[in-house]
């Protein structure tokens, strides 16, 4: 159980580390000595969530620091290690359900719409 859990903390570190670099499966399993099925299954029962998508939030995290501080979402884009906007625009909406675009600026112009329903 304590060897589960400081393989998964490494894993985290790593993926953190690694972020700009977006590390598949097989590099981080590789890294904590493990199968990519085995570190899946084991990373989904220890963090909630499968490392694809934790390596996702974070890297929406690192875009949405580098999109305070000026960067142009293409910028963003290459710094975080995706192949371009269009990537960083599904990661925020499915995310944040927000585009790069509307979070870099504030919400200016962003219009909500919403509805009640019995």
């Amino acid at each position: 159980m304590k060897a589960d859990y400081e393989r998964i903390e490494r894993a985290i570190h790593f993926i953190q580390q690694n972020v700009g670099q977006q590390p598949d499966l097989k590099k981080v399993a590789d890294h904590i000595g493990l199968s990519p099925y085995h570190f899946q299954r084991l990373f989904q029962r220890w963090a909630g969530v499968s490392p694809k998508r934790f390596l996702e939030y974070l890297t929406v995290e690192r875009a949405k620091v580098l999109l305070q501080d000026s960067h142009s979402i293409l910028d963003a884009s290459i710094e975080t290690g995706l192949s371009g906007p269009g990537r960083l625009h599904d990661h925020f909406v499915s995310i944040a359900a927000v585009s790069p675009g509307e979070y870099k600026n504030r919400g200016d112009n962003l219009e909500i719409s919403y509805a009640f329903h019995e």
